[in-house]
């Protein structure tokens, strides 16, 4: 007997979000969620000295609490071993774990652990940890006297500079050039779940529920730490409310949870405050663009130019890849980019939303358009007249490049053809300054192995086991559409687990390749249990009766098989754009209308028309909702996102969500978002690519080219602030 195929039509339906009802109805469970039986609370206590030496820690008023079970000051030897950083190989956040021996390395790391029977009791006594510092000067600016300034190549020699043709020359002999350094903030996803882990012992086993993008680098990093097999250790991370970036490795506090879990024999629960993610958790590091760009008469840029200065943290290289997206945005056959690393007194930087793009395009996208205006020539017209289907760092063509149609499209729909191009021409029905701007952006497609396993029961029923994180961007309500576009099967007959180590490997979700990675590997596992079931290679011809499970195994173009153990081990496997024959980026194009009152100069984004070219789109319902919070993003990076740093004393001042200005509905406009959905055809079979990050990318871009357009103002750094245009 087999299950009646599902009504035409409904494979093609999109679906809205399938773990929707159990979000809102509190049904879906987070990290510290997880209550059980006899779970202590843990609190940090934090070093209030940007750079130094502990020389002594009284914790007597502490231990005197009521309820306080452990104050941990110092690991014992062997107890929790020093993890390796991500970027050099291993698992962590960063290479410093605390609590191994006396060193302060920036503001805010953890100089204690307190654990007691209430959270309100460990807090209490954690603030009474007293500590007496040998400080030493801080540096926490690229500016900074004592920032170590280093060539990228010299730290990490796999990382060249990008050279193609002969940029210097070019330039100098471009008719028309435009030279300008851009300065952009340190900056912290802030998501609205608070960084947190409960860890557990059972028979020698360690159970850790936290929300990560990475469960398979918390769960190989924490048996490093131990000395377990990797099989001892359980990570569960099945929702996260946020990742973006901050959560993709072993923190520095979970062997810490561990350590006291152990200890105590008990359960252990830590949840850690705002200003410990602002100061414990990685970040957009502060970076400083050089752009020069040349064109000749006719408008075809033939120069490209872009340095990079990025801080880093003094223990860690955090590299810097800002020309792979500059690159490759025109047709510019003559390129050049040189980064350099600035060594500072914080925790070590990472990846926070469009790591590098976002800066970089910013940087690049102000400078095209200044161009481009001070040659009396369209902003629009400009990029559709250098735009290429040829990547002109390697001469490769891309997989696929719809960047010109996201142009026209968006143009179109914005009404484009009737903006005045002079600065300050045109005025809102309330008399506000309204300025027009445009810009592209472009984001690596890239893909890295997956390992599905699908399971059909008798009932008919359809449990997806998949290497994934679901942060928000709706990989669940993918999966099942995936699913049911295959089959025809009803969406409520299918369920899916990720995040679970005890499932399939869940490597790292970030980098806009959670859903070209997982949906791929789903599509293995389908033609598997097809083949499995004796069913046609395609059609809704009904499920028969039957108890089967099928694993199957997904490859990018060019990924050797060994790509599989680094994605098991949860370390950063091979991934795009290195593809054999061509080259694969997402494409996108952001049109902003400003509004700037012209006695305060308060700027209102008016409204947003993006167009993005992702490939083909594999979920429209979440799809369109990535798009609008990138943009969202990118409009709070342009008009309210810093963190200001303490020169004195190190650390980030505003480090909350009362003082760390993001957007609110009032800043959010309408925003129109509209997709080329056209499959690509060489990147994997269902033709998808990364929509996450690129949907982010030259936002704010085309903020500060709609300012301009205005104002007359052109902005050199992020955010733009009110006294920039006074």
């Amino acid at each position: 007997m087999s299950r009646p195929p599902a009504p035409e039509g409904r494979a093609a339906r999109p679906l809205a979000r399938v773990d929707a009802l159990g979000k809102v109805t509190g049904a879906v469970r987070f990290g510290a969620d997880r209550v059980p039986p006899g779970l202590a609370h843990a609190a940090l206590a934090t070093a209030t000295i940007g750079r130094g030496e502990v020389l002594s820690l009284d914790t007597a008023a502490a231990e005197a609490v009521p309820g306080v079970l452990l104050v941990l000051t110092r690991l014992a030897e062997g107890e929790l071993n020093a993890p390796v950083f991500l970027m050099a190989g291993g698992t962590a956040a960063q290479s410093l774990q605390p609590l191994l021996d006396d060193r302060i390395a920036y503001r805010g790391q953890p100089i204690a652990l307190v654990v007691a029977e209430t959270p309100h009791a460990a807090a209490e006594a954690a603030s009474l940890v007293r500590a007496e510092y040998s400080a030493e000067p801080v540096s926490v600016h690229l500016d900074d006297g004592g920032a170590e300034v280093r060539e990228q190549t010299d730290v990490l020699s796999y990382y060249k500079n990008l050279e193609v043709g002969d940029a210097d020359r070019a330039y100098a002999d471009a008719p028309a050039r435009i030279d300008a350094t851009f300065d952009l903030p340190t900056q912290h996803p802030a998501p609205m779940e608070l960084m947190s882990t409960v860890a557990s012992w059972e028979g020698g086993v360690l159970t850790v529920h936290e929300g990560t993008q990475n469960a398979a680098a918390v769960r190989n990093g924490l048996a490093a730490q131990f000395g377990l097999e990797p099989e001892r250790v359980r990570v569960v991370s099945p929702y996260i409310g946020g990742g973006f970036g901050n959560r993709n490795s072993l923190q520095v506090y979970t062997g810490l949870a561990a350590v006291a879990s152990r200890r105590l024999e008990r359960p252990v629960k830590l949840v850690a405050t705002r200003a410990q993610m602002f100061h414990n958790s990685s970040f957009r590091p502060a970076s400083r663009h050089r752009i020069r760009l040349g064109a000749g008469q006719d408008g075809r840029l033939v120069a490209a130019i872009h340095e990079i200065d990025q801080q880093t943290s003094r223990h860690d290289a955090f590299p810097a890849s800002y020309t792979d997206a500059s690159s490759r945005l025109y047709g510019v056959t003559d390129f050049r980019g040189h980064q350099r690393l600035v060594s500072t007194d914080v925790q070590t930087p990472g990846y926070m939303r469009a790591p590098y793009e976002h800066p970089a395009v910013f940087a690049f996208e102000c400078a095209v358009d200044e161009l481009a205006c001070s040659m009396g020539r369209d902003p629009v017209a400009f990029r559709l007249a250098n735009d290429t289907g040829t990547d002109p760092v390697s001469g490769l063509p891309f997989s696929s490049r719809h960047l010109a149609e996201c142009l026209r499209r968006g143009a179109d729909r914005f009404g484009w053809a009737s903006r005045d191009p002079s600065p300050g021409s045109m005025r809102a029905p309330d008399g506000s300054l309204l300025g027009w701007g445009v810009a592209s952006a472009a984001y690596k497609a890239s893909s890295t192995p997956a390992i599905t396993r699908i399971r059909l029961d008798e009932d008919g029923r359809l449990t997806v086991y998949a290497g994934g994180h679901e942060m928000g961007q709706g990989i669940r309500t993918a999966i099942v559409e995936t699913v049911v576009r295959d089959l025809g099967v009803h969406e409520d007959s299918v369920s899916v687990e990720i995040g679970d180590t005890d499932g399939v490997p869940q490597p790292l979700t970030a980098g806009s390749w959670g859903t070209a990675t997982v949906l791929p590997g789903v599509h293995a596992a389908l033609v598997e249990l097809r083949r499995r079931l004796g069913l046609p290679g395609s059609g809704h011809t009904g499920l028969p009766r039957a108890s089967l499970e099928v694993e199957a195994t997904h490859l990018a173009p060019g990924q050797p098989a060994e790509a599989l153990d680094r994605v098991r081990a949860g370390a950063l496997a091979p991934a795009g754009p290195v593809y054999p024959g061509f080259t694969a980026f997402s494409f996108a194009a952001h049109f902003v209308e400003v509004r700037v009152e012209p006695t305060t100069r308060r700027v209102r984004v008016g409204r947003v028309v993006s167009v993005v070219d992702c490939g083909r789109v594999a979920s429209p319902v979440t799809a369109e909702s990535q798009v609008r919070g990138g943009v969202i993003w990118g409009i709070g990076a342009a008009l309210r996102e810093h963190s200001e740093a303490e020169p004195r004393h190190g650390g980030f001042l505003n480090a909350d969500l009362a003082e760390y200005t993001v957007p609110v509905n009032a800043d959010v406009p309408g925003l129109e978002v509209e997709f080329v959905d056209l499959p690509d055809p060489l990147i994997n079979p269902l033709g998808v690519k990364g929509l996450g990050e690129v949907s982010m990318v030259g936002v704010s871009a085309a903020v500060a080219n709609a300012v301009h357009h205005a104002t007359g103002h052109r902005a050199r750094h992020l955010p733009i602030r009110l006294e920039d245009l006074l």
